[in-house]
C-alpha cells in the first residue's frame, strides 16, 4: 500500500498518460472482447452449455448494451484524463478526486460500464460461460476496488473521500442525480 500511495503521487505528462491509455485500450477494448469471443466457444462446449441462437433482438440488446457501457467507460476515462490528470493505470492515479459526472452516479463508473460492454459482448455471441467469465471477473473487480483502491483512495484524500464515499453508491447509481 505504502509503494501505491508514492507512486499516485507522482504526476505523468499528458503524453506519458495517452500512451497508457493507448496500451489499456488495446488491451481492454480490443483483445479482452476478442478472447472472450474466441473461447467461449469452447468453454461452452467443455461444460456442455447450450449455445444462444442469437436473432435480432438479442443482437439488438446486446449492441446497446454494448455501446452503453463503452460509453461509460470512456467519459469517466476522459474524466480521469482531463479533471483528474491521472488514468485508470494504478501507477498513473488520478493527481484529483473526481466527484462531477460519471463519478457522481457512482464511485465506479468506468467499472460499471466495462461490465456492461463485456456483458453485452457475451449476449450477442450467445455464450453462458462468457457471461459467466464477465460475472466472475465483475466480482473479482469489485473485491479490488473494496479491498486495496477505495482504501488507498482514502489514504490519499482524506475526508474529502470519505464524505464522497458516504453520498455516492459504489457501483449501482441512483435514478435520480444528487450533484
Amino acid at each position: 500500500m505504502k509503494r501505491l500511495l508514492e507512486q499516485a503521487k507522482h504526476e505523468y505528462s499528458e503524453r506519458q498518460r495517452l500512451l497508457a491509455l493507448a496500451v489499456e485500450g488495446i488491451f481492454f477494448i480490443f483483445l479482452l472482447p476478442w478472447l472472450l469471443m474466441k473461447f467461449s466457444g469452447t468453454l461452452d462446449g467443455l461444460f456442455n452449455l447450450p449455445r444462444g441462437v442469437t436473432g435480432w433482438l438479442q443482437i439488438a440488446l446486446g449492441v446497446a448494451l454494448t455501446a452503453a457501457g463503452c460509453f461509460f467507460a470512456l467519459w469517466s476515462i476522459y474524466a480521469q484524463f482531463t479533471r483528474g490528470r491521472g488514468t485508470p493505470v494504478p501507477i498513473m492515479a488520478t493527481q484529483k478526486l473526481i466527484i462531477t459526472p460519471p463519478y457522481s452516479y457512482c464511485r465506479n463508473p468506468m467499472a460499471l460500464g466495462t461490465f456492461g460492454m463485456y456483458l453485452g459482448v457475451a449476449i450477442i455471441i450467445g455464450s453462458w460461460s462468457a457471461a459467466g467469465l464477465v460475472l466472475l471477473g465483475a466480482v473479482a473487480l469489485s473485491a479490488y476496488i473494496k479491498l486495496v483502491e477505495e482504501k488507498e483512495m482514502e489514504a490519499r484524500f482524506g475526508s474529502e473521500y470519505e464524505a464522497y464515499r458516504r453520498s455516492t453508491p459504489f457501483l449501482f447509481p441512483r435514478l435520480k442525480n444528487r450533484r
